[in-house]
């Protein structure tokens, strides 16, 4: 199955947002330049250190938020080996909001609900979430591996217990994006944690050998896959599924270009620009796997 990356670039030219566009050209060496990528992401900078303003696509309220935070990191992992000091300064912000546990809201109070995805306007702040620390804390982790101020700031520290102590206390199968993102934690911890090789074997019972896991509650069609447990070559994670089962999988990945040359989800759909700009972002993770799964 091949790729049409001109398409691809077409595509992000005409439709993603800047962002995502800066990052496209890095991630295809279209740019060499880091600094053009963190001033397209300083756009969704708060005073206080945290991101807001749509960042996250079905989030769109201006206030700070841990979804938010989430996509921060990516960009910050991107530009790598370069480094930001607002990284350390977006771990300083989820420092103040994590909760005496160690854990992350799965959202915080908003002034405006408008535009924003029920699942975020309606979250509790006084409980810490698995789902979102656990994935935040598995994308500072990455950053983590380039730049000391983050990987020493203590707010990781403090996740990554939070996330192996909620981890461990899981009996029953947990929600298919808990259990993704729990996955992609353990993966990212496991070579600094001698307890995350027995968790992911205890939680990758919980995925079903073809890797598909029905999203509970999601649209009809939304089904996570392997890829969204283990995008990339090389790492423990991979050894939960068959490699004909990855292969299959970066094939479907490939197949779902669209004629316009982009990506699209299967996630519901809250607002029009809330789904282009996933589109955007969908389109530079399909690219970034693809490539480096050597499909591209």
């Amino acid at each position: 199955m091949n790729v049409d990356l001109s398409a691809a670039t077409a595509f992000m030219a005409t439709h993603a947002r800047i962002l995502d566009r800066r990052r496209f050209r890095l991630l295809t060496g279209e740019s060499d330049d880091p600094a053009a990528v963190l001033a397209a992401l300083d756009g969704y900078r708060n005073p206080d250190g945290g991101y807001g303003w749509g960042l996250e696509p079905d989030l769109r309220s201006p206030e700070s938020q841990p979804g938010a935070a989430l996509h921060a990191f990516e960009v910050f992992g991107d530009v790598g080996p370069a480094v930001s000091p607002r990284a350390a300064g977006l771990c300083e912000w989820l420092d103040s909001v994590s909760l005496p546990d160690g854990g992350l809201p799965f959202a915080l109070p908003s002034a405006t609900t408008a535009g924003n995805a029920p699942w975020w306007a309606g979250a509790d702040p006084s409980v810490s979430s698995l789902q979102i620390t656990s994935v935040t804390a598995a994308a500072a982790l990455q950053v983590a591996a380039h730049d000391p101020a983050v990987a020493t700031h203590p707010w990781l520290e403090r996740a990554v217990r939070y996330c192996l102590t909620a981890i461990e206390a899981i009996e029953e199968t947990p929600h298919a994006y808990v259990l993704a993102f729990a996955v992609r934690f353990l993966d990212a911890v496991h070579d600094t944690r001698p307890e995350a090789a027995g968790l992911l074997a205890v939680l990758g019972k919980h995925i079903p050998a073809d890797g598909r896991v029905r999203v509970e509650g999601g649209t009809e069609e939304e089904t996570l896959h392997p890829l969204d447990f283990a995008p990339y070559p090389d790492r423990p994670v991979r050894a939960l599924f068959a490699s004909e089962v990855i292969s299959a999988d970066l094939d479907r990945l490939a197949g779902m270009q669209e004629a316009d040359g982009g990506w699209t989800v299967d996630y519901a759909v809250i607002s029009p620009a809330g789904s282009m700009d996933w589109r955007g972002y969908t389109t530079v993770r399909a690219v970034d796997i693809l490539r480096r799964n050597l499909r591209i």
